[in-house]
């Protein structure tokens, strides 16, 4: 049986890194999957659009996708965005839309990869508290989701982790850096950036950790996260595989 092509639907960002950032994780899960076919696509402000990559997939025969939304919360683009433009899909294809990125172990562990690479150690984690600052959200359960992903890495270590927002929720991520500076045992102030490529709002975010000891960069391409964009997209294959055996 032909696997489904995975196509990969990030947000977009006017910032150019944001579609290098998504591209160069693109690749580096299809190179950990050699023959599947993987393709990215952009909801906003960069190309290619998702309505052009997919009719592309169908006029070359394509039948079965497997759609990856590129997000780290259930929040409003995985509820209403990504399921809209996939409605505007050619009739000829099946698109299994798979489930967001997080919560997941492996992002917990590009998080902590990250600050590692940014100058920590893990004998360092009993003083170092650290502030875990998404992009934000007024979706309910993407707020609950961060929260847990802070408890999951205080759980390995860490003296402290609070969880702070770049936009619409609060804390902000200057006053979390204060706030655990007042905490006991906490020595230093690490800044994770929870957010997947460089933009506007990872910007704040660098902004507001003027005050930290550390700041992480993002997410990015790492390997953590090529694995869990095909750790997802098995998910995702799997169900379909489910369904079509079932209505046979």
């Amino acid at each position: 049986m032909n696997r489904p092509a995975l196509l990969v639907i990030a947000h977009g960002s006017r910032d150019p890194r944001h579609a290098a950032t998504v591209q160069a994780l693109v690749r580096r899960a299809g190179a950990l999957r050699p023959g599947l076919r993987v393709e990215t696509a952009f909801l906003d402000f960069n190309l290619p659009s998702v309505t052009g990559v997919l009719d592309r997939l169908a006029a070359e025969g394509i039948r079965d996708v497997v759609a990856l939304p590129l997000l780290l919360t259930r929040a409003f683009h995985a509820k209403a965005d990504v399921p809209a433009v996939l409605q505007q899909a050619p009739a000829s294809l099946r698109i299994r839309q798979a489930e967001v990125l997080g919560p997941s172990p492996l992002l917990v562990a590009a998080v902590e990869r990250r600050l590692y690479e940014a100058g920590l150690a893990p004998g360092d984690k009993s003083a170092t508290g650290v502030v875990l600052t998404s992009a934000g959200s007024t979706d309910p359960e993407a707020i609950a989701v961060i929260a847990e992903t802070a408890r999951e890495l205080r759980r390995t270590g860490w003296c402290s982790v609070r969880p702070a927002f770049a936009s619409a929720s609060l804390p902000r991520t200057e006053d979390a850096v204060r706030a655990l500076r007042a905490e006991p045992g906490v020595r230093r102030v690490a800044v994770a950036p929870y957010v997947i490529a460089p933009g506007r709002l990872p910007d704040r975010i660098a902004a507001g950790a003027a005050e930290a000891d550390v700041l992480a960069d993002v997410l990015g391409p790492s390997p953590e996260l090529a694995r869990l964009l095909l750790v997802r997209y098995d998910g995702a294959a799997r169900a379909a595989e489910r369904v079509t055996a079932a209505a046979v």
